[in-house]
């Protein structure tokens, strides 16, 4: 049990004040949270990563760019329309992607540029495009290097209890994306987030990207992000790799991007602070988890849905106050 008690009521480490949990007899772990109350609604702080603000109840934040950096203009180009279609809609933009997929189902899949490379072409898309960008490292020994280009750091869900990993993401004082692993509870991300808070910085944001439900397959527990709320940190719903088929394609990844706006719209009316999504002018010819990403083109019409939702559902909470 981790350290825990079997007793009801029982509270998770040192966040009393949050989350309690109800938990049955030691012989019956497989069921062992009966039901989780949260008390009232959470506000999440407000973090300001460069220009754009979120949590605090401010209007959902877009984070979004192709999954891997495929070439320098390519991505470039993804960046520039991105930035297009978040100004017209009035939708604060992170920009992600990755210079390095370590974590590939196959060892002749397709990682990237590298981290030298793709921290230049990250470096060069920062400045044109004049918003804040998001990778993923894996090693303790990336993360030195992409402090000093990228404004939000990222731990990959596979990652999310590597203790060095994530301590040395924290002392980089940037912005740490946590992306809660799929066999992690909800309540389970309060380790993590104690980790990177042992090193005084407390500009975290939580991201929720589905759980194991089987072979080759994901599902998406809504309840979690009112639960990841709690902790009082921004939640972001990661849509993309919640629809992900991990190893479903033999040797790659499959996914079920026709669902992508279905799930956008459920986050935003559960309530969330950004909204996680991978894109790309042509899916289907992607190099990297092609199967999930939404194509670009769509995505404006899917934003409009989206923001309404989040509009009704931040001006609920304001008026609850």
């Amino acid at each position: 049990m981790d350290g825990r008690s079997n007793n009801k009521g029982q509270t998770i480490g040192g966040y009393k004040k949050l989350l309690k949990l109800h938990w049955v007899t030691s012989s019956n772990l497989n069921r062992s949270v009966r039901s989780c109350t949260i008390r009232r609604e959470k506000m999440t702080k407000e973090i300001k990563i460069g220009e754009v603000k979120i949590g605090g109840n401010n209007p959902l934040v877009l984070i979004a760019g192709p999954c891997v950096i495929e070439s320098e203009e390519g991505c470039l180009a993804i960046a520039r329309t991105l930035k297009e279609m978040a100004e017209e809609l009035d939708i604060p933009l992170i920009f992600k992607t990755s210079y390095d997929k370590a974590n590939r189902t196959s060892i002749s899949s397709f990682r990237g540029p590298s981290m030298i490379k793709g921290l230049k072409i990250l470096k060069r898309i920062k400045e044109e495009i004049e918003a804040p960008v998001l990778c993923d490292v894996h090693e303790i020994e990336q993360i030195k290097p992409a402090a000093k280009v990228i404004d939000v750091i990222q731990i990959p869900a596979f990652l999310c209890r590597q203790t060095d990993l994530i301590v040395a993401a924290g002392r980089s004082k940037r912005v740490v994306n946590i992306k809660k692993g799929q066999f992690l509870a909800p309540w389970d991300i309060a380790n993590v987030i104690e980790k990177v808070t042992s090193t005084g910085n407390e500009n975290i944001l939580l991201t929720e990207r589905g759980s194991c439900f089987g072979y080759n397959n994901l599902v998406v527990d809504m309840r979690s992000l009112p639960l990841m709320a709690e902790f009082g940190y921004p939640v972001v719903f990661d849509v993309t790799h919640s629809l992900q088929l991990p190893g479903g394609a033999g040797k790659a990844s499959g996914g079920q991007r026709q669902f992508m706006p279905h799930l956008a719209r459920a986050g935003a009316a559960v309530g969330i602070d950004g909204l996680f999504m991978e894109v790309h002018p042509w899916p289907d010819r992607a190099l990297c988890d092609g199967p999930n990403m939404l194509k670009l083109q769509d995505l404006p019409e899917l934003l409009k849905d989206v923001k309404e939702i989040d509009k009704i559902v931040k001006e609920r909470k304001n008026r609850s106050k």
